[in-house]
C-alpha cells in the first residue's frame, strides 16, 4: 500500500499554512479540506507537528474546529497573542472573530 504522507503531500500542506495571514488562523479541518484531503484533520496535525524539519511555517496559526491550541506547543497562545489574536474564557480561540476566510 501506499504511504499517505510522502513529500509533495507534507510541502503541499505546508504552503497553504504558509498562506494564513498574520492575525487569523486556520484549523486542521480547514487545511484538509483545501488540500483536497477532506477527512484528514488529524494528517495535517501530524505533518504540522514535524515541520521543524522542513522549514519555518507559521504552524501556530492553526488550532483545531473549537479553537483549541495545541496541547504540546506551549509557545502557541504567546504567538497568537502576539498577533493581536483574542482568546475567549475558556481558553479558545474565537474562531467567529480570527478564522482566516479563505
Amino acid at each position: 500500500m501506499k504511504s499517505v504522507l510522502n513529500a509533495d503531500l507534507i510541502y503541499e500542506v505546508l504552503s497553504v499554512v504558509e498562506e494564513i495571514p498574520e492575525g487569523r488562523v486556520a484549523t486542521y479541518g480547514q487545511i484538509a479540506r483545501l488540500t483536497g484531503r477532506d477527512r484528514n484533520a488529524r494528517l495535517v496535525g501530524k505533518i504540522l507537528s514535524m515541520s521543524e524539519y522542513y522549514g519555518q511555517y507559521p504552524c501556530h496559526r492553526v488550532v483545531n474546529h473549537t479553537g483549541r491550541t495545541a496541547p504540546r506547543f506551549t509557545a502557541q497562545r504567546k504567538l497568537l497573542l502576539a498577533e493581536g489574536i483574542e482568546f475567549k474564557p475558556n481558553g479558545c480561540v474565537d474562531l467567529k472573530r480570527f478564522q482566516w476566510d479563505c
